[in-house]
């Protein structure tokens, strides 16, 4: 209330009439008059001294002038900011993605298209990525994860199927079909807790009576490829994420199919938000 009395103030001040005033502000006579007069019984001031239809600054009123003019200065520099904010010329996007494959394109498009966006891209896990966006760490997440909390905007972005990667010295690189049975006798990296991968690959091991004979859990991707590498033992990875490697051998699962969907979250209640939606409207969608 009193920032709009104070407009009105400034604009009789600097208009000289009410009449003036309120053709500039867009709102009636009677309102700026109103305006004036519970600004001044208020505070029991007089800022105008009036003749007639004329008015003039009281001794108050002038020394109000020059913070009245700051506050309007500063509400047109909200308005160009707001302006520029909702129109994506400046602003921070932080993206939370439990890898690049998925959805990286979508980030170099977003980053083309709005180039004063600031973009922040956060690799973690699945479950790690959707407490960062309910914490407000993160605006937009994908996940292999699938939750159906209300709170969450979801949508489908990938369906990838998991693979067998060994290196191309170890015995099953040989064979032409691999089955889950055939890890039985091998060492099985596995990432961390709350990484999808591994839930996946313990389900589908269960389901088929499958006891691997070592389990070393390993706590990036990057770290089981290096693993894989060193011929530590195999891993499942989603076919996308596959590493390309002269030494390493991808193999497809003949008697069971598993695969990894990637989801796309953000905050229902942010959903609407101009740099959220915009990035919403550049990716993917699968199933």
């Amino acid at each position: 209330m009193l920032v709009a009395e104070l407009k009105s103030f400034y604009a009789v001040a600097r208009w000289g009439t009410v009449t003036k005033a309120a053709a500039q502000l867009g709102i009636s006579q009677p309102t700026v008059t109103g305006q004036l007069r519970q600004l001044e019984s208020r505070y029991g001031i007089e800022l105008f001294y009036r003749h007639g239809r004329s008015m003039h600054l009281s001794d108050a009123g002038q020394r109000l002038m020059p913070l009245a003019e700051k506050l309007v200065q500063q509400e047109t520099e909200i308005d160009f900011w707001l302006r520029d904010a909702s129109d994506l010329r400046e602003g921070h996007l932080r993206v939370g993605a439990t890898g690049p494959f998925y959805i990286m394109d979508t980030v170099q498009r977003y980053s083309q298209r709005y180039p004063g966006i600031d973009l922040t891209l956060t690799i973690g896990n699945s479950q790690a990525m959707l407490q960062a966006l309910q914490d407000y760490r993160i605006e937009v997440a994908t996940s292999s994860y699938l939750s159906d909390e209300k709170h969450f905007y979801r949508r489908m972005i990938a369906a990838d199927p998991l693979r067998i990667v060994t290196h191309r010295e170890h015995p099953l690189a040989r064979r032409s079909q691999v089955q889950l049975s055939d890890l039985s006798r091998y060492a099985l990296l596995l990432r961390e807790p709350g990484s999808m991968t591994r839930k996946l690959t313990e389900t589908a091991l269960e389901a088929a009576g499958v006891t691997v004979a070592r389990i070393l859990e390993i706590g990036s991707r990057e770290s089981i490829r290096q693993a894989i590498l060193c011929d530590l033992g195999v891993s499942l990875i989603p076919s996308r994420e596959a590493p390309t490697h002269p030494d390493l051998v991808t193999l497809a699962i003949t008697d069971a199919t598993i695969v990894m969907n990637e989801y796309l979250y953000c905050l229902r209640e942010r959903q609407p938000v101009q740099l959220i939606a915009r990035f919403l409207e550049m990716a993917p969608t699968a199933g």
